[in-house]
């Protein structure tokens, strides 16, 4: 998907730990763009409609960062006449189709889909182009004739997780034993995290056991870690991959379940409340930190540029190039992600007002806050 210098160069600000490599949430713009000043020529006004169409409640980024952000940005964009109609599928690939149709038959102007099953979303796809409105995949690549698609790099993501796992294990991890723990078959970003990880992983580690956890259900992954601790042995297993944070919550409690007292390495990814105080306890090693903010602002600047006619606008907005089975060369905006440590919590999930001091520090973390400065 990314040629090497590309790669590097992202790899570069993904690890980058400074407060400027995190914080562009706010500002809406890309290259001077987003402002409401900035119209030319728009084949439609500012009364716009834009569906989007959400995955799941299970993890809470959807309805507490995506949705809002993304509808307050519409608003903004569109001198406050914009509006967003949302629905969430609640990880039903027949419930979103039909939300999908819905939309189709609500004649919304644009619709920004995030895939609960790439493949089965592809004929509302192709019937949302077939009505004439645009199709932008947010979050994660959906199948047929899309418009765009925004999302983090989700290669650099399986990246970062396995090279901050190796540098864990310390300098003999190729005589060490992991598990990984990998999503759902039916999200395309989880092949993309699992591809980028092994790329890493691959030689370096040996790997006992994979899964792939149906449906990102962690009830799913602690059933799947339970049946490798069983096979292998908890005290030979030296660290788990694990593909976000709430797999990464069922691997440590199926590890406390069976009494291990000092959890190995585990990776996380969507720097979740609970992860986050995880990795202070020092019960998850880290999480990958990915700024729902500035994926939502831009989504949203995406969506109405397209309906709105702004070509070079939404040109400077898909600068990347990605490919689905479906289709090439898909116009893109792939935003960069960083390693969450106990070491950056307050250059990222703090400064861009992810949550507060108050949610992260209970008074069961109290401690592990005063220890890492957070207060």
């Amino acid at each position: 998907m990314n040629t090497r210098n590309t790669r590097l160069r992202r790899t570069a600000i993904a690890l980058a730990s400074s407060a400027m490599a995190v914080s562009l949430a706010g500002c809406g713009v890309v290259d001077g763009i987003g402002g409401s000043d900035s119209k030319a020529s728009p084949t439609k006004g500012d009364d716009i409609t834009v569906g989007l169409l959400l995955p799941e409640k299970a993890n809470t980024r959807y309805e507490k960062f995506d949705h809002p952000i993304i509808e307050q940005q519409v608003k903004k964009l569109t001198n406050g006449k914009g509006r967003v109609v949302s629905l969430n599928a609640e990880q039903s690939a027949s419930k979103q189709s039909a939300q999908l149709q819905q939309l189709v038959d609500d004649k919304v102007d644009v619709l920004l889909v995030d895939a609960v099953d790439s493949k089965a979303i592809a004929s509302g796809v192709r019937k949302a182009k077939a009505a004439g409105i645009p199709v932008i995949a947010y979050d994660r690549l959906a199948e047929g004739p899309i418009d765009a698609y925004i999302s983090f790099d989700n290669e650099l993501v399986g990246e970062v997780q396995a090279k901050e796992l190796l540098k864990a294990l310390g300098s003999n991890a190729a005589t060490k034993q992991i598990v990984m723990m990998n999503g759902a078959v039916t999200d395309p970003n989880a092949a993309q995290f699992k591809a980028g990880a092994m790329s890493v992983l691959d030689g370096k580690v040996q790997i006992a056991r994979k899964y792939d956890t149906k449906d990102w259900d962690p009830a799913n992954a602690k059933a799947n870690m339970l049946e490798a601790i069983s096979a292998m042995g908890a005290s030979n297993i030296a660290g788990v991959y694990s593909a976000n944070d709430g797999i990464a919550g069922a691997v440590i409690d199926a590890m406390k379940t069976v009494g291990v007292s000092s959890v190995p390495p585990v990776t996380g990814q969507d720097a979740e409340l609970d992860a986050v105080q995880r990795i202070l306890a020092g019960d998850q090693y880290m999480s990958v930190y990915k700024s729902y903010p500035q994926e939502a602002t831009a989504a949203a600047e995406m969506a109405v540029a397209k309906v709105q006619g702004r070509g070079i606008e939404f040109d400077a907005l898909t600068r990347d190039k990605v490919d689905s089975p479906t289709t090439q060369k898909i116009p893109a905006q792939l935003v960069p992600v960083v390693a969450l440590s106990k070491d950056n919590i307050k250059e990222t999930v703090l400064q861009d007002n992810i949550y507060k001091v108050s949610e992260i520090c209970t008074a069961k973390y109290k401690t592990a806050c005063t220890a890492a400065h957070i207060k």
